[in-house]
């Protein structure tokens, strides 16, 4: 494949649910040749970050699940929103109104929340009350300088045989209601693909993103010159190969068949 001739990949990122495993209600199943094509790269001694809006459990937690599928990894190697927007809170005296999955709540344990001039949301399920929203909105729109922050802005996610709807359509509604923009920790924010390349010690040109979301993982990893490649796993439709402003540098059936092509074009 030309994506991956363009030039020798030398670090590879990868999205977690919908490339590495299916979401359902036993907490998920690895997806067919997934932990052998993490096997490869790690065999093939090219670098591997897993990047991930996943923000439903502690990223310990995570990676705990990931290990009983038969995934390889540390959690170090996991770059995920909560601990970029933990460092945010402390550098600018935020106090978070949380609307969070209970499963992931210890990781705000550290951080002051009296008072709250900001509000953070995540993967929060079945946090996502009207209760829960309309105090979020209050928080809001009483203090002209209070922050909405989402952790990521996805629009949908697969969850067993259907699609469930993310972050994104709750944190348009906050924009909306409450008149302010919200600030992305996260993909498809640079900062957060340029973290995990920085760790690999790897430039842009020489890395490729294997994602599920055409837009968040492909489009957002592209627009910091990293290779966007879809997975037709998790999220993908066929509508993503004739997206209207992101083109994939390539499509593949699975993670597999994009190891496959990455490890060949080394040879």
């Amino acid at each position: 494949m030309a994506w991956a001739n363009r030039a020798p990949v030398k670090g590879v990122l990868l999205d977690i649910t919908g490339v590495l495993y299916e979401s359902n209600a036993l907490g998920g199943t690895a997806i067919a040749g997934s932990v052998e094509a993490v096997d490869k790269l790690n065999k093939a001694g090219i670098p591997v970050r897993f990047c991930t809006n996943e923000t439903s459990c502690t990223r310990q937690g995570l990676v705990d699940k990931l290990k009983t599928m038969g995934f390889s990894m540390t959690a170090n190697q996991v770059f995920s929103p909560t601990p970029a927007v933990c460092h945010v809170l402390r550098e600018r005296n935020l106090r978070p109104y949380l609307i969070v999955h209970k499963n992931a709540i210890d990781d705000y344990s550290h951080i002051d929340q009296s008072n709250p001039n900001a509000v953070i949301l995540a993967d929060a399920l079945d946090e996502f009350s009207y209760e829960n929203l309309n105090r979020a909105f209050q928080v809001l729109i009483s203090n002209k300088s209070a922050v909405l922050i989402s952790l990521g802005q996805g629009k949908y996610y697969r969850d067993g045989d259907g699609l469930a709807l993310d972050v994104g359509p709750f944190m348009k509604a906050l924009e909306f209601a409450a008149d302010v923009k919200a600030e992305i920790v996260g993909k498809p924010a640079a900062a957060f693909f340029n973290s995990a390349l920085a760790d690999m010690g790897v430039s842009a040109d020489n890395a490729v993103m294997v994602g599920d979301d055409i837009q968040n993982d492909v489009g957002g990893a592209q627009a910091c010159g990293i290779r966007g490649v879809q997975v037709r796993t998790g999220k993908y439709r066929p509508d993503d190969e004739r997206h209207p402003s992101v083109t994939a540098d390539g499509w593949v059936a699975n993670l597999a068949e994009a190891v496959d092509i990455i490890i060949r074009a080394q040879s």
